[in-house]
């Protein structure tokens, strides 16, 4: 393997759906899982793809209740070509004499490679290789290459390619009990007689589906359409030594596509005016020579050849195409249906990553929230409050989707779920609006869909807080913070806990940063604000207040998880550990015991921690002394081993969280869990949850750990603010960023110091601010810094 390849060798069962999850392809409008195009869905192999947006909604009885889900709908599988010797079996590497397999993930050029060895006869093989690319210039196309060889002696090949529209959602097992067949009305035909169609719609959200394939093949081509299914069938001859090439080019539109009329109309007539596969690989490779080029990343060693894998999947998923969608960051990519293909809060670790390089890109995805503004107005009304609540779980029309029950796999028990008490998501979203704006200087938005969603957030914490006469504070009671574990206090009757400290010093930022809003807008454009929002004369009184006054709790000199933290029982984490091994779902095997970590100081992940990965420590010690709080550096360290001591790791984001946090405050340690982070999907460390989709947070935020953890790199008041703290482990890279008109800043940390090189341009020059040290730097210029030992 090389720092650009991702290779596989050998054939193993037990592997495949991790292998298909990494090797997926795509460009932002949709992608297909890396499974061999000979294997059909079964318990080894799952083929799907998946078009962003794509969502359809069914209900199902389970435990004697109907409960309703929406999912990511696995479209039509357009992948199926299959082979054997004439009159024999299909060859797959499972029924097949297979002598030798590999599979090459190309992340330079998207494209994914395949070679298979069967056995055939004595003492003749039939080789076969494969080139498949998801096109990055046309989001609708993708083309599959199938070459085939015959040595030894001579062989009669039937080909059958197909697109096969029989597909369900069934690539989770936890949801197995749940009605996953969303496609209807699946009609075949034939468009030419070298192309085959198949249209379908989606049961409830009625999505029309368009499918075209051309099979490109040196013989005469049939086609048939049993149930389903359009397959078209060729017979090859191969001799000893000669190799005979099959294209199939197919193209894929929906309904929900921009500039059509007809979603099959539209793939007939694209497929027929695409062009062969050569050209189509040339063009796909200047898009994603193009998009390297803008996602600059050097970092050398395992570290630097992991990044770049993470790098690629985010680039597939969310594409400049994605810019002109109408979607958000589903939190397992387009690589699998694994939380049913829903937007959390994931994006919190995505944008920071894309503002500095696609901020058209961030734009969009905002705006995915902007246009469920009013159903997020709608949910806040129904608890009997102002403002917006927007949901733990997103998809279609941006209703709360978070699921009324889950299945705990380990006790088999189907348990009540309030996650959708996460009501941070909000802040989460506000904090996006500002970091895109800061960055990239977005004034409009700003001042126009940023300023809405800000100041409707800020809205539904004022109206969320009660005043509480004892502590001469104000609360937000009844919710669950970012850890998850703990979603009621033991033996509660209610769900929910009582003054989360990161939501309530989220909820402070968010106050803050809407009435710094409110004073900066345009007099005329304030104006509009307030009259359309109905902002009452004494709601910013009542914000200013907030801001200062909710409740951060204390105990033992460390900062609180939430109110009465610490009066709940320790763990025995030796102890568990030495009887389960991997604890990071202590929750399941808690549950499956009769017990339940309400009653223990254990986390899942980071929560108060997470306010040092959003926050720089200066602006952290501002927010805590606006509450009242002095944060010095030994109550942030105390805090920190506290909870690193009592986290199990249950989520691929806690392992990024606190390297970033530890790169600064016990950079030691910071290392470990830097590494668990880049090793998340790569080695599946949460134990097959990798197979039903990559984590997207978890990659993007390895990406922005590099680029803003490690270099401190904050945009502020019209400036960059930097503060390097290279790992002795990483303590040389390199990347560029796009910061505001600047396109291409280069930055560079190594051992001796920082460099930063400004692209050429009649650009303003850009403001630098180091601790204890301020640079303006022109465009055309390179500056470079001495860092402290």
């Amino acid at each position: 393997m090389t720092g650009w390849t991702w290779k596989y060798e050998g054939y193993d069962p037990v592997q495949e759906r991790l292998r298909e999850s990494l090797c997926t392809l795509g460009n932002g409008y949709f992608a297909t899982r890396g499974a061999l195009p000979e294997c059909v869905a079964d318990d080894v192999h799952y083929p799907g793809t998946y078009v962003a947006g794509c969502y359809d909604r069914l209900t199902s009885e389970v435990e004697g209740r109907r409960i309703e889900n929406e999912d990511l709908v696995n479209l039509p599988n357009w992948l199926p070509l299959r082979f054997r010797p004439a009159g024999e079996q299909w060859l797959t590497p499972d029924s097949g004499t297979v002598l030798g397999h590999d599979q090459t993930l190309h992340l330079s050029s998207g494209l994914l490679e395949r070679r298979t060895r069967y056995g055939h006869g004595e003492p003749g093989t039939l080789s076969v290789r494969q080139w498949r690319l998801v096109h990055m210039a046309d989001p609708h196309l993708a083309a599959l290459r199938t070459e085939f060889t015959a040595e030894g002696t001579a062989v009669e090949l039937e080909v059958e390619a197909a697109l096969d529209g029989g597909v369900t959602n069934a690539g989770v097992p936890r949801y197995q009990d749940l009605d996953g067949c969303h496609l209807v009305h699946v009609h075949t035909g034939t468009a030419a007689p070298d192309t085959a169609w198949l249209r379908c719609r989606t049961r409830t959200s009625d999505i029309r589906v368009g499918l075209a394939g051309r099979l490109t093949v040196d013989a005469s081509v049939t086609t048939r359409h049993p149930a389903a299914r359009a397959v078209q069938s060729a017979r090859l001859h191969l001799p000893p030594g000669r190799t005979v090439t099959v294209d199939k080019t197919v193209a894929l539109h929906t309904s929900r596509d921009r500039a059509i009329s007809d979603p099959l109309d539209a793939a007939i007539d694209r497929v027929a005016a695409a062009p062969g596969f050569d050209e189509l690989l040339a063009t796909h490779l200047t898009a994603w020579n193009q998009l390297w080029r803008r996602a600059d990343l050097d970092v050398p060693g395992e570290a630097g050849r992991v990044l770049r894998l993470h790098l690629f999947h985010v680039l597939q998923t969310l594409s400049p195409h994605t810019a002109e969608l109408d979607v958000g960051v589903p939190a397992r990519g387009l690589h699998g249906e694994a939380y049913r293909g829903h937007v959390f809060w994931d994006e919190l670790f995505v944008l920071p990553y894309l503002n500095l390089h696609f901020p058209e890109v961030s734009r969009a995805l905002l705006s995915y929230r902007h246009r469920r503004l009013d159903q997020a107005r709608a949910a806040a009304r129904t608890l009997g409050r102002r403002g917006a609540l927007y949901p733990w779980q997103s998809g279609s029309d941006g209703r709360e989707e978070s699921q009324e029950v889950h299945l705990n796999p380990r006790s088999g028990r189907w348990l009540p779920d309030h996650t959708r008490l996460q009501r941070h998501v909000g802040s989460a979203v506000a904090y996006n609006v500002w970091q895109y704006c800061e960055v990239s200087g977005d004034a409009e938005f700003l001042h126009t869909k940023g300023a809405e969603m800000l100041l409707e957030i800020a809205r539904f914490w004022a109206d969320s807080a009660t005043y509480d006469e004892g502590l001469g504070r104000h609360r937000i009671l009844g919710v669950v913070g970012p850890d998850e574990y703990h979603d009621a206090y033991p033996d509660a009757p209610a769900p929910g806990i009582d003054d989360n400290t990161y939501t309530n010093v989220t909820a402070a930022w968010v106050l803050t940063r809407a009435l710094q809003v409110l004073r900066e807008l345009p007099e005329p454009r304030r104006r509009e604000l307030v009259e359309r929002a109905r902002l009452d004369a004494g709601e910013a009184d009542r914000w200013e207040e907030l801001s200062r006054t909710l409740h951060v709790p204390f105990h033992d000199d460390v900062i609180s998880q939430f109110q009465g933290y610490g009066d709940l029982a320790e763990l025995d984490w030796d102890g568990y550990r030495k009887r389960y091994g991997d604890i990071r779902r202590l929750d399941r095997i808690l549950e499956a015991e009769g017990d339940s970590a309400n009653r223990y100081q254990a986390s899942k992940q980071a929560d108060v921690l997470m306010l040092g990965y959003l926050f720089g420590p200066d602006e952290l010690r501002e927010l805590f002394a606006r509450l009242g709080h002095r944060l010095d550096e030994d109550v942030w360290r105390r805090t920190v081993d506290y909870y690193l001591a009592r986290t199990s790791h249950g989520s691929t984001l806690s392992g990024l969280v606190h390297g970033w946090v530890l790169a600064r405050a016990r950079r030691a340690d910071a290392w470990s869990c830097c590494q668990e982070a880049l090793l998340g999907d790569v080695a599946d460390v949460q134990g097959g949850t990798t197979g039903e989709g990559i984590h997207l947070g978890a990659m993007a935020g390895t990406l922005d750990l590099v680029q803003r953890g490690l270099t401190g790199l904050e945009s502020r008041d019209g400036a960059l603010l930097l503060d390097p703290v290279p790992l002795p482990e990483l303590s040389s890279f390199g990347f560029s960023v796009r910061y505001r008109s600047h396109w291409g800043v280069r930055m560079r940390v190594d051992c001796g110091g920082l460099e930063i090189a400004v692209p050429p341009s009649d650009r303003t020059s850009i403001d630098i601010r180091l601790p204890g040290r301020a640079l303006r730097i022109e465009p055309g210029e390179t500056r470079r810094v001495p860092l402290p030992d």
